[in-house]
């Protein structure tokens, strides 16, 4: 059944793509010709379509509303989005520009609560505007328009360098377990979690996939098995509460997922349901590795305790495309993500290689050493 399109704005123009026209690799978010292009995520499998957005606002409410959706892909719009306000700014004075960015911004930073990647996009974005702020403000508003699409750029690049570190963490002939999506879909390009999926066989590795079906907006029978079907790498759907009886059947080797918020000791924040998959995980013996840029690691933050997590409208749960499933009336809980404790974790895939424990340590190498 499929998901009910999210609103996408009444200045937003609509481009349907039919199946012969895709394009071979999947690109959520780009910058065309002065307007931020995202896929429609909310349409996939049923329609691929492609929506123009010339005002910022709505590409906020797109965040809001999961017609794009996955940490980093949701901090390369934002930036995007910040770019594509500032050009609609009228003013050449450097401090009523500034104001106005400044509100820009809080109005991103209001669409989604748990994905850290939005605010890292959010700051490197001022951090430039007043860097720069001594130049005019249309060359800053161009500077802006370079920095959004060199964010654009570093995440495609980020993902295939997790993608290779991650591939070898794979053997031939494994069967991979993953819950929700992280692949292209989710960042700029190529994806995290699916990225080390694809960089194995690539690398000619014959492997499998098993993917949840991730409740209650069905991201992993939507998107990840229709990512994976695309380049012919065989997958598995299961219902969420399946994963114990695959686990206990000898079928799964590892689990990979993705990430959307990483405490700087190690505790993971992704989509509701990871914590018990690395719970089951531990149980059964099978490693569970968490790919992701170190862009989502929140090293503010001490543990997983701290990290927001976002509650979303009762009607995901109750609703299946506005056909209501649930008693009226009845109450329901919807947090969109669950926290992981870095004890359950066996390594986590970045740019910079594969971490392990102690966490603290190793996070904190890391994000030194990208500083450097």
């Amino acid at each position: 059944m499929p998901e009910v399109p999210g609103s996408y704005g009444k200045r937003a123009n609509r481009i349907r793509l039919m199946s012969k026209s895709l394009p071979e690799d999947i690109r959520p978010v780009e910058w065309n010709n002065g307007k931020v292009c995202l896929i429609d995520q909310t349409r996939i499998p049923d329609a691929f379509e492609v929506i123009e957005y010339t005002d910022y606002h709505d590409v906020a409410e797109a965040i809001s509303n999961m017609v794009v959706r996955g940490a980093p892909a949701i901090g390369v719009t934002t930036a995007l989005g910040i770019a594509l306000g500032a050009q609609s700014s009228n003013t050449r004075d450097m401090s009523e520009f500034l104001s106005q960015l400044n509100h820009i911004a809080n109005e991103f930073r209001s669409t989604r609560p748990t994905a850290v990647n939005l605010f890292w996009a959010i700051d490197r974005m001022l951090d430039t505007a007043h860097r720069n702020s001594n130049l005019s403000v249309e060359l800053l508003k161009s500077r802006l328009l370079d920095e959004a699409l060199a964010i654009l750029q570093e995440d495609i690049d980020t993902n295939r360098r997790i993608g290779h570190y991650g591939s070898e963490l794979i053997h031939d002939g494994d069967t991979i377990l993953t819950h929700c999506n992280a692949g292209a879909l989710a960042t700029a390009g190529y994806g995290t979690a699916l990225g080390v999926i694809c960089a194995a066989a690539e690398s000619g590795k014959q492997i499998k996939v098993i993917a949840d079906e991730t409740r209650p907006r069905l991201q992993g029978m939507r998107l990840t098995a229709w990512e994976l079907a695309r380049i012919g790498i065989e997958t598995t759907v299961i219902t969420d509460n399946m994963a114990a009886w695959v686990m206990s059947k000898g079928m799964v080797d590892c689990v990979i997922v993705g990430a959307d918020r990483i405490a700087a000791n190690g505790d993971v924040a992704n989509k509701v349901g990871t914590y018990g998959l690395a719970i089951l995980a531990r149980a059964h013996q099978i490693p569970f590795y968490v790919a992701a840029p170190l862009s989502t690691v929140d090293s503010s933050i001490s543990s997983g305790d701290e990290i927001p997590i976002e509650e979303r409208s009762p009607n995901e749960v109750t609703h299946v495309a506005n056909v209501r499933i649930a008693p009226e009336g009845v109450a329901v809980l919807n947090p969109a993500f669950d926290v992981t404790p870095h004890e359950y974790v066996t390594a986590i895939i970045t740019e910079r290689g594969v971490l392990t424990p102690p966490y603290e340590e190793s996070l904190k190498r890391s994000m030194t050493d990208q500083l450097l």
